[in-house]
């Protein structure tokens, strides 16, 4: 049977929509100006759990007409999916203050 996605909701962190592929996690609204990308580049195996232990981040402009390398205005490395978070929640925060 077919899943109906219409009244599925994003889960959220700090009231912005978290969304997963795999090992790429993209954070923010689309609709605004931009959201944060962020690959798990390693991941170490802790009691049968693996935990990303590194993590490229990327903040871009939602703008469909720049290509994604010109897309990318911030980037950084860290350690944890927490700091990943912590970090690109406020690159978000200050990019919405800004305005």
């Amino acid at each position: 049977m077919a899943e109906n996605n219409e009244n599925k909701e994003f889960f959220s962190y700090k009231g912005l929509p978290l969304v997963r592929k795999n090992d790429t996690i993209y954070y923010g609204n689309m609709y605004d100006d931009y959201v944060v990308m962020m690959e798990i580049k390693e991941k170490t195996n802790i009691g049968g759990l693996d935990v990303a232990s590194k993590i490229r981040i990327y903040k871009m402009a939602t703008d469909e007409k720049l290509n994604p390398m010109e897309a990318i205005v911030k980037s950084s490395e860290k350690t944890s999916l927490y700091e990943a978070l912590d970090i690109a929640y406020v690159w978000l925060s200050r990019t919405s203050s800004e305005q």
